[in-house]
């Protein structure tokens, strides 16, 4: 008997056991479909995101019903012989709230053609958005000079210019965000692409060096952004046409460089502050600028040393902020 109860008790024990092996099995297992299930779920929103994205520049988001004009901004767009590209950028931008006024510079030696004229305010009449009227102007120029690109518009009607080559695609979203983040700061100049003055000392005195995207990516930290993709006041045009040194812009039109660069240290000269970087996903639509010329980082870090001979100073003012969107972000 004894052995008898002895053999059950055994019995019911390993019964017990494989049972609570069987249940841990199923957890564990439960745990694996559970993570498994999780992990398609997150590629699938992934991919979903990453689609979303190759297309979103074709897309101008949720209408700005606030807008109203001589509230909006001013595009200011260089462009140069480029009649596909400047068809493509005219058509999206044209999509997006907040724009008031499209004015293209035009240096080129004959004048733009009527067809070219009729096809642009068409594009514009079909992708102008609740009702607006986006005006169209070519500021024709005699003279070839990048000057052309921040010459005073007498008859602008909207403080905010949003300067803008035509090989340049930003989606509408990244536009109003930036133009919201300039309206806080109307001052300074609110960009997409930063770049950095490295310094160095050399025989008691500042060196400035042009440091690249990868310089900024390195350090997070950044002095200038490019006047191809960003806002400032229009208050800045006629200050650069009246007031900016004639030696900086004729060296500016000797070497077909560092307009952008004469910009920024206007406008830090004016404010001691800072531009303002705002993440937004740049589109290149062109193949061929000036940057991808030889020699063009020696070029422009000349142009730092002989316009801070100039302003007696260096204005440029590093920092470090950087505006995202969070509502676009997962993480931030």
């Amino acid at each position: 008997m004894v052995m008898r109860g002895s053999l059950l008790f055994n019995n019911n024990r390993r019964t017990a056991q494989r049972f609570r092996q069987l249940a841990i099995s199923a957890v564990g297992s439960s745990k694996i479909k559970l993570l498994l299930c999780f992990c398609i779920a997150f590629t699938v929103l992934l991919l979903l995101s990453r689609g979303s994205t190759l297309t979103e520049w074709t897309d101008s988001g949720p209408l700005d019903r606030s807008s109203s004009p001589g509230k909006g901004y001013a595009i200011l767009m260089n462009t140069w012989k480029r009649y596909d590209l400047l068809k493509q950028s005219i058509a999206h931008y044209a999509k997006c709230p907040g724009l008031d006024s499209i004015h293209l510079v035009w240096s080129e030696p004959d004048p733009p053609s009527d067809s070219l004229q009729i096809f642009l305010q068409h594009i514009i009449r079909k992708n102008s958005r609740n009702g607006r009227q986006v005006e169209l102007k070519f500021d024709i120029n005699t003279e070839d000079s990048l000057n052309n690109r921040f010459k005073e518009i007498k008859d602008l009607k909207a403080d905010a210019v949003f300067s803008i080559d035509d090989d340049i695609i930003f989606p509408c979203h990244s536009v109003k965000f930036a133009f919201d983040v300039w309206r806080s700061a109307p001052d300074q100049m609110v960009g997409f692409v930063p770049r950095k003055v490295c310094v160095e000392s050399k025989e008691g005195k500042d060196y400035y060096s042009y440091c690249g995207w990868w310089s900024v990516w390195w350090t997070g930290t950044y002095s200038m952004v490019l006047s191809k993709a960003s806002f400032f006041h229009k208050k800045y045009l006629r200050l650069y046409t009246n007031e900016m040194p004639t030696s900086i812009k004729e060296f500016v039109t000797e070497n077909r460089n560092c307009e952008d660069i004469a910009m920024s240290f206007l406008v830090a000269n004016v404010t001691d502050a800072p531009p303002i970087w705002v993440k937004g996903k740049i589109y290149e639509i062109g193949s061929t600028g000036i940057s991808t010329l030889g020699g063009h980082s020696e070029k422009r870090t000349q142009c730092l040393n002989r316009f801070a001979a100039e302003f007696g100073r260096m204005p440029l003012v590093p920092t470090s902020m950087k505006a995202v969107d969070s509502r676009r972000m997962w993480f931030w």
